[in-house]
């Protein structure tokens, strides 16, 4: 019980130094909840680096994503047969990476096996879009890309929220909320991207049929979050929701990116609209 409270404290460190923005939302769950969703969000993080690292090769990352892929679809997970998988880069991969096993370990018995099953076609989808060198030339191809970064994640809470309160939630509504906000960071990212070579735009469509992409999934998130009767659960919905169209309209006036303040007081209207 100790090692367990331990792992949790260090868990929650590595969430907030991970993402400051994610941590907020998460705070407004209960127990076993917030350690579900914060131990799911390190897990995926921990792939999202191996994708997102500079330094090592497409074929290197599509051979520890694939491989990843396999070992969590197993259980119980193969600790040391990933670290052998990603020995040759632990001195370059982060904390987070090099401790999946631990976020895998500290879920919750009732939901592991889902969280992990989820991770890993996130790392199998990860090591596709990787290989194509993260372009897409279709609505079809950005659909695809969205569903495995974000749109599984919906349906991975989805399945939480059933798990530990019973709340059920639509699937396609729950790809439509992570779609919208993978989509608003596509927009932000998207002269970075060009500058690496890679574009999440489909071919022929301008930046407004991209911010109508994003403002169509987004309305899939409205009607997502029409579903959550519990306050906590929908304060956690509504938190990235609220902060991606404030983003979209910032965007559309010429700036990238929201303010600390100006995420601090819409999490502090949301909490007082939600009571």
């Amino acid at each position: 019980m100790v090692q367990q409270k331990q792992l949790y404290k260090e868990a929650m460190n590595v969430l907030k130094a991970t993402s400051r923005t994610f941590f907020i939302p998460i705070t407004f769950l209960e127990k076993d909840m917030k350690t579900t969703v914060a131990t799911a969000y390190l897990c995926m993080r921990a792939i999202d680096e191996i994708e997102d690292h500079e330094d090592i090769t497409v074929e290197e990352k599509a051979r520890m994503l694939t491989k990843t892929a396999e070992l969590l679809s197993t259980q119980p997970f193969d600790n040391a047969a990933y670290l052998a998988e990603i020995d040759a880069y632990k001195s370059i991969l982060p904390e987070v990476t090099l401790r999946l096993n631990d976020w895998i370990t500290l879920c919750p018995d009732a939901i592991r096996q889902r969280v992990a099953a989820s991770t890993g076609e996130m790392a199998g989808g990860m090591a596709k879009w990787a290989l194509k060198g993260w372009v897409c030339h279709t609505k079809e191809d950005l659909d695809d890309y969205t569903y495995y970064v974000a749109g599984l994640v919906g349906v991975m809470l989805s399945d939480i929220w059933k798990t530990f309160a019973n709340i059920d939630t639509d699937r396609d509504l729950a790809i439509g909320y992570g779609r919208g906000l993978q989509a608003v960071n596509i927009l932000r990212n998207q002269d970075e991207d060009a500058e690496r070579g890679v574009s999440f735009v489909p071919d022929g469509w301008t930046r407004d049929e991209l911010f109508a992409y994003a403002n169509n999934n987004l309305e899939k998130a409205e009607a997502y979050n029409k579903q959550i009767t519990k306050r906590s659960i929908l304060m956690f919905c509504k938190i990235p929701l609220a902060l991606a169209h404030k983003t979209l309209k910032t965007m559309h006036s010429g700036n990238e990116k929201l303010t600390r303040a100006e995420v601090e007081a819409t999490v502090a209207e949301l909490d007082e609209h939600t009571k």
